[in-house]
Formats: C-alpha cells, structure tokens, sequence
C-alpha cells in the first residue's frame, strides 16, 4: 500500500493518506513527551518498539473479540491502519496505584485494587487533558450514551486481556491509556496503541518500572526497558 502526504504529526506518531480513503499509514517516532509536552526527548528504537508491540498486541486482541484498527504492518515503523476519527476521550484503566491517581488522593504507590478503576480525560492538549465524568462527555457530546458505555466495556475487556498477557511474561499491569476511534460507518474499534508510552509496566518480582515512567523521572534505561518489555513479549532484541 502506498503513503502518500502526511494527514497529521502528533507527539508520538505521523499519519499518511493512502490511495484507499478507508485506511491510512500510521509511522512511529522516537521523539517522547512527557507532562503534556513539557518534557521533551529522544528515546531510541522506541518507535520500532512501540509499532510492533502495538501491532502484536492488537491482533491478540482481535482473536479475542476487541475489534481494533490494525490492518497490516508494512516496516518496522510503519503500519496501515483503518481510518477512524477518534473519539476525544482518553480511558485510563488502573488497576494499581501509581501516577497521577497516588499523587491526586494522597495515596502511596503500590496499593492494588479490589477491582480495576476508569477515568476518562478530554483529548484535549490546550486544557491540559482534563479529568471528566460520563454525564461531562455527553454534555459536551464527545459520544453517546451507547458508545460511551460500549467504550467502558471494551476497555474493562481489554484490561483482562493485556493483565493475562502480560501476567504470561513476569510484568504487572499496573495501568494503561487506551483511545478508541468511529469508523465511516460509526462503529467503535479500539484505536491509537499500546506500548510502554501508554501502559504502566512493573516487573513483578523486582518491581522494576519497564515504561516511560523511566524518562518521566530521570530514571535511566529507558531503551533498555522497552527493550525488555520487547524480549520478553514476542522474543524480539
């Protein structure tokens, strides 16, 4: 399938048209952002990391009943996909406490919950991606009531999914981002990716952190923690 020019550029990732209106070529990059753009830097091979993980993992979730946006990887970075118009709400799951969840109640790092929680965040660079609640969404009519519970849903399936994944390979699933986009036809599929930019990973012998926490804190190894992440999930250095 051919690229043709460049639809958008984000924080993480490029878009191209392609000679089918229905799909466009997704292209990683290593450039890495943290505390909505403020933090600015390179991580190296994160992009190749990040494709075929997200490529890996969103076809394990198709075989499991999640419909997604993957259609074929064409290079280690590029990767064709349905086009979709996002839906502006981030869902983040958790299932441990950590991040901004720890520092927002004052709560220590580590507590892992009874059952997992939802959050949803406006997509929405400018306001800082604001914290909201299904009756915000549909006042502002981000989704419907119907989409916004078959969002919910998905992601809580999709949460059982990846902690069995990655529980499969020494990882905690501690939590994750997830973005979900309409087709031409309205149908929800499971879209953007799933990498260590957008999950939280911790060992879970050592609790070692295996994602971009590491360059949000200064921590060092960030290449070799995606690396791991890598290895341990399809035997790929």
């Amino acid at each position: 399938m051919e690229k043709r020019e460049q639809l958008y550029e984000g924080k993480a990732k490029k878009v191209f048209a392609t000679d089918d209106p229905e799909k466009v070529v997704v292209s990683y990059k290593d450039d890495a952002t943290a505390f909505n753009g403020e933090k600015k830097g390179t991580i190296a091979g994160k992009g190749v990391i990040n494709n075929k993980m997200t490529n890996h993992l969103m076809q394990r979730l198709e075989q499991a009943g999640v419909p997604t946006h993957y259609v074929e990887q064409l290079s280690d970075t590029d990767t064709v996909v349905k086009k979709v118009s996002i839906v502006p709400l981030e869902v983040i799951i958790r299932n441990i406490s950590a991040g901004s969840f720890a520092k927002r109640y004052g709560v220590e790092e580590g507590i892992v919950f009874d059952a997992p929680t939802v959050e949803f965040s406006y997509k929405n660079d400018d306001l800082g991606d604001p914290l909201l609640n299904d009756t915000h969404a549909l006042a502002l009519k981000l989704a419907t009531k119907e989409e916004i519970q078959q969002i919910k849903d998905y992601a809580f399936r999709v949460n059982e999914l990846l902690k069995g994944f990655m529980k499969e390979i020494g990882i905690d699933l501690v939590d994750f981002k997830l973005e979900f986009g309409r087709l031409s036809d309205g149908t929800i599929v499971l879209a953007d990716e799933i990498s260590p930019d957008t999950c939280r990973l911790w060992d879970e012998k050592t609790h070692e952190k295996l994602d971009k926490d590491r360059f949000r804190r200064d921590l060092g190894g960030v290449e070799d923690a995606y690396q791991e992440v890598m290895r341990r999930l399809t035997g790929d250095k």
